[in-house]
């Protein structure tokens, strides 16, 4: 079985961000690679949060129209419902481990997908969390 790669909003919104094209080429690399082999996994939260990114904060905002045919071609992908459950969990987690509540609901989707890698520019690089170890793929 192949591990599984959970990408954190921030990924998908550089794979958009013509202003940062280094990492818009690691971005677009984590997307082709786990995406292709079927091991990548998103949540609606990131799906909500990359729509709002890109249409309103790049610097070369994306048209809505442009954005949902994003969010419609990243919906191939497995992804994680955001429950009251894992909502729970997530405010478990903000008061357990010192998480904002954004990073915590991220983390508990991650690891509901059995993920073995959470890709995230926002978060501890090298972080381990049960079998999840959260990398940030822009680190030098």
């Amino acid at each position: 079985m192949n591990a599984k790669y959970f990408v954190d909003t921030n990924v998908l919104v550089y794979a958009f961000d013509s202003s940062e094209p280094e990492k818009q080429q690691v971005a677009l690399q984590i997307l082709e690679e786990q995406g292709s082999n079927g091991d990548l996994m998103l949540s609606t939260q990131v799906l909500q949060e990359f729509f709002v990114t890109v249409t309103r904060k790049l610097a070369k905002p994306l048209s809505i129209e442009d954005a949902y045919a994003c969010v419609q071609q990243f919906s191939i992908y497995p992804m994680v419902q955001i429950t009251s459950e894992l909502v729970l969990r997530a405010i478990s987690r903000t008061r357990d481990d010192a998480f904002s509540f954004w990073d915590s609901l991220i983390v508990e989707a991650a690891l509901q997908a059995n993920c073995r890698i959470l890709f995230s520019e926002d978060m501890q690089d090298g972080r381990q969390i049960g079998q999840l170890t959260i990398r940030n793929p822009f680190a030098d």
